[in-house]
């Protein structure tokens, strides 16, 4: 059996204040080429399947043509997709009864059952072959958030992490026959994995969104993770990140993005191949350097100008500067000329002011935990302590969460 693992997609996101959507409809119309050229039996996609958890309407169009196109293409693929920390899971799930029509399993949310027990049911997806036979189960575990999974006597965020685990994976283990494997998806943070430096939405609290890898056990052959942009293996080869297909920031930008295709022998993991995706647009960075240096820099850019604009390369500049300089965008952009880029960014630096690495910073380059530690760092002279940092990052997340489950009200009103 031969599966295709996928994450991060970010449909919708806004670099800088631009829009990429010609990138992102060139990476869906890679992957359904690469679909029919390779013919797997499921495709996963393991969360942040949108940028925010409104997305505009020409991000859900690229999902859903996507999804149809997928389809049409491979009538017998499998299509299972879970929500992220990005997404709104009952926005995610709310074509789940027409998506199944297209072989596609949409999983936003956990529930439980009256009796207090987890609904596993609908989190095990039958993964079937080329024959139509059930070779493999998917645990499909949407990013669990705090409400979802503590109450009931379990008060604390991991214990009600490792309880969804733990029941899930003992009704998949009851569930499947011999020879039938158990694939386990999930958006979540595993301990020892390697964060990106900029483009990453911290998981609700500080360091317990990480969660340890003890709790996908041997019998799972294979964990299709998302969340993290950088392709990894987190110490077993079959617990692996593909990585997003876009780098979503320039710190993204010097390493190979991919999709990973499993392939599972019985109840096994048979092999894992990386399938490189070629990137659509490039990412320039120029500095940091003095403005004379970086002026030399850009004038020496070489692009091609025979890309049409929605190829052009971003750009970001990064300028060490003595003091403020008024004339810095018109210099800029002079050195540029014409030449066929789209200048995102410019970072001014202040290396010799009072001692201080930066003294300019874009609230863009800030999460918002971040933008509250300073401000209490500034007020009160001193990092404010973790459980305050707790309660800060439990209320981000509940914002995050009532702004898609204000658009699922609306959505049902209509």
């Amino acid at each position: 059996m031969k599966l295709i693992h996928t994450a991060d997609w970010h449909l919708g996101q806004s670099f800088h204040g631009q829009e990429r959507h010609a990138e992102h409809r060139a990476f869906l119309d890679w992957l359904l080429t690469t679909l029919e050229a390779r013919r797997p039996d499921a495709l996963l996609i393991a969360g942040d399947v949108f940028d925010v958890v409104n997305p505009s309407l020409r991000a859900q169009e690229l999902l859903y043509d996507f999804i149809v196109g997928a389809h049409a293409a491979l009538p017998g693929l499998d299509i299972v997709m879970i929500a992220g920390n990005h997404d709104s899971g009952a926005r995610i799930e709310l074509p789940a009864p027409l998506m199944r029509r297209l072989n596609t399993h949409a999983l936003g949310r956990v529930h439980w059952l009256d009796d207090g027990a987890l609904d596993s049911d609908r989190l095990l997806v039958p993964l079937r072959d080329q024959h139509g036979t059930i070779a493999a189960w998917c645990l499909a575990l949407p990013f669990l958030r705090p409400a979802e999974v503590t109450g009931g006597g379990i008060d604390d965020y991991r214990d009600g992490i490792a309880r969804v685990h733990r029941e899930l994976t003992a009704t998949a283990e009851a569930r499947r026959q011999p020879g039938q494997a158990l694939v386990a998806m999930s958006h979540a943070h595993l301990q020892g994995a390697s964060v990106s430096e900029a483009s990453e939405r911290p998981i609700v609290i500080g360091g317990e969104e990480a969660v340890p890898a003890t709790l996908f056990p041997a019998s799972v052959a294979y964990v299709a993770l998302g969340h993290l942009h950088r392709p990894q293996q987190v110490g077993e080869t079959r617990i692996r990140y593909s990585g997003s297909p876009l780098p979503l920031d320039f710190s993204e930008s010097h390493y190979r993005h991919q999709v990973l295709e499993i392939t599972l022998e019985g109840e096994a993991l048979d092999g894992i191949e990386s399938l490189p995706i070629p990137r659509h647009v490039a990412l320039t960075r120029v500095g940091p350097g003095d403005l004379e240096t970086v002026e030399a820099e850009l004038a020496a850019l070489d692009a091609d100008t025979k890309l049409p604009r929605e190829r052009w390369p971003w750009l970001e500049v990064r300028v060490d500067l003595e003091a403020p300089r008024p004339d810095l965008r018109a210099r800029i952009e002079a050195a540029l000329a014409d030449k066929p880029l789209r200048l995102l960014r410019i970072h001014s630096r202040y290396p010799h002011a009072g001692g201080q690495d930066e003294v300019s910073v874009d609230l863009d380059d800030l999460t918002p935990q971040e933008i509250f530690a300073r401000t209490w760092q500034a007020r009160y002279g001193d990092a404010p302590p973790e459980d305050v940092m707790a309660d800060f990052a439990s209320l981000v997340q509940q914002v995050q969460d009532a702004e898609g489950s204000e658009e699922h009200d609306m959505e049902n009103k209509a």
